[in-house]
């Protein structure tokens, strides 16, 4: 590892890393008509969305664009490398599979913020780096589905040479070579290439975007943070995500987080996709300026690997991104120096871990003998309630019942346009017909109704002959026991299912 790319110790023999000097960026093709930066038909461009997930945060959705090489080039040249797998013993490491698997690492560091910075996006002024977020994201061998697991930084593990400690820990001990042997240890999953973002990242990649979509059950109140944020959905900017993203201040502490973190990526993925700024040349410069600089990728991710795995994956969309988190046994342990930590469930982690390893998709369980395919299923399907008749507390009172049932109420009810609806209706987007007609068959006389505006939820409006919701015993009953394996005891859901409404 040469002197440029070597890490070095800060106080407390904290791990530093100096950041690598990039390469000039090599300026993109211009048309000699118009000067303009010459890009794809934004139809080619909006299939080829997989690698946003995996930047988890900003430049690799470049990637899945599918830019002109000398773009990709010019990207390339200007990331920020490090040398993360020089040092790392072949013997020591799992052997390498078909799929590819990135460790993603969002740092705080704050060493190169000013006191002002620190202040305004409420991330503390602690010295050194370390990973405040912690991610898998594996593609599997045919390069059509994404799993992105959520790793909680208090993760209880062994630490490679340390002994036990907490798994962010591994960074601010040995950088990034010591994070990815600690996260291969554990899993047992092979890491192929790395991607750090930092605060200042973060921020300049949402507001890049104008702004992305959150919404929240409850209310977070989180004066640390500076977020105080009412149940229900917002627009933020880039601060106020990042507060959203980073904040504890809920009763699930960091199994909390991962899931908010979840949904954020899946609004940028989705934000990304939906607007001009891979279409428009001057706002994807922006966006390419604001993310760069704070991105640190390994040395093995280069021009030819991006455009080759952009090219593999130039037709994966939202609903073959997936994430979850590593399943947890308790997340409230007491650690034996006496302060709180998490414990995953090491017989469901590892399953988890294995059907990663092995390209199996992790949202469907995996056939005993001849068991049948579960098919859909009321987790599967995203509806808001209308209450069409006005009569008062109907609304509410449907979406209890289908919460009950399992289904995924996106927002609370409201009332339709008109309350003098005969016929109760199940409303839906051209490509969610399966799951209306699903819904359909649990509420007497309802009918489906194909509404173009719709993608991805449902829309139920409750008629005058609305009397029931009769949902079958098998997706009506809640789990009283403990899940019997990974799968059953992690919260699975895709991008377009984290997705607001």
């Amino acid at each position: 590892m040469s002197d440029d790319n070597a890490g070095r110790q800060g106080p407390g023999g904290e791990f530093r890393r100096k950041r690598s000097q990039p390469v000039p960026p090599v300026p993109p093709e211009r048309s000699a008509r118009s000067g303009r930066v010459t890009v794809p038909s934004a139809a080619v461009r909006r299939r080829r969305t997989g690698l946003l997930v995996m930047s988890a945060l900003s430049v690799l959705v470049l990637l899945a664009s599918g830019t002109s090489w000398a773009l990709t080039g010019w990207m390339s040249g200007a990331l920020n490398r490090f040398d993360v797998f020089g040092a790392l013993s072949e013997e020591d490491r799992p052997e390498p599979t078909g799929g590819l698997t990135f460790l993603v690492i969002g740092s705080d560091s704050r060493d190169e913020m000013s006191d002002e910075a620190q202040e305004e996006l409420s991330v503390g002024s602690v010295p050194g780096q370390r990973s405040d977020t912690m991610m898998l994201v594996r593609l599997n061998h045919d390069r059509d589905r994404v799993t992105v697991v959520g790793i909680p930084r208090d993760l209880w593990v062994d630490i490679p040479g340390h002994g036990p400690d907490k798994i962010n820990a591994a960074y601010a001990h040995g950088g990034p070579q010591l994070a990815v042997r600690t996260v291969e240890s554990v899993t047992d999953v092979r890491v192929d290439h790395y991607v750090e973002v930092d605060f200042n990242g973060f921020v300049d990649v949402v507001d890049s975007l104008g702004g992305i979509e959150v919404c929240l059950p409850q209310p977070i109140h989180d004066p640390k943070a500076h977020l105080d944020m009412a149940a229900g959905t917002h627009r933020v900017n880039g601060t106020e995500a990042l507060a959203f993203a980073r904040t504890r201040a809920t009763e699930g502490g960091d199994l909390d987080r991962i899931e908010r973190q979840q949904q954020v990526l899946s609004a940028m993925l989705d934000r990304a996709m939906s607007t001009e700024t891979l279409s428009n040349p001057a706002k994807l410069t922006d966006f390419v300026d604001s993310a760069l600089s704070s991105m640190t990728v390994d040395q093995g991710l280069d021009t030819s690997t991006i455009n080759e795995i952009a090219y593999q994956m130039r037709d994966l969309d939202m609903r073959q991104v997936t994430f979850t988190t590593v399943p947890v046994s308790d997340p409230a342990y007491w650690t034996p120096r006496g302060d709180v930590a998490v414990l995953w469930d090491e017989a469901a982690a590892r399953e988890l871990f294995d059907t990663i390893e092995a390209d199996r998709p992790i949202a469907q369980p995996q056939e005993e003998g001849t068991a049948a395919d579960p098919g859909l299923q009321p987790a599967d399907v995203h509806v808001q309630v209308f209450n069409g008749v006005g009569t008062p507390g109907l609304g509410a009172q449907v979406d209890g019942e289908l919460a009950a049932a399992g289904f995924q109420v996106s927002s609370p009810a409201q009332n339709w346009s008109s309350l003098d609806v005969a016929t109760t209706q199940v409303r839906h987007g051209p490509d969610d017909a399966e799951e209306a007609e699903y819904l359909a068959g649990m509420v007497p006389g309802a009918e489906t109704v194909e509404d173009g505006t719709l993608e991805g939820r449902l829309q139920l409006v409750i008629g005058f002959d609305y009397t029931s919701l009769n949902a079958p015993e098998a997706a009506s009953a809640t789990s009283e026991g403990e899940p019997s394996s990974g799968e059953d005891s992690t919260n699975v859901s895709t991008a377009r299912e984290n997705l607001c409404g």
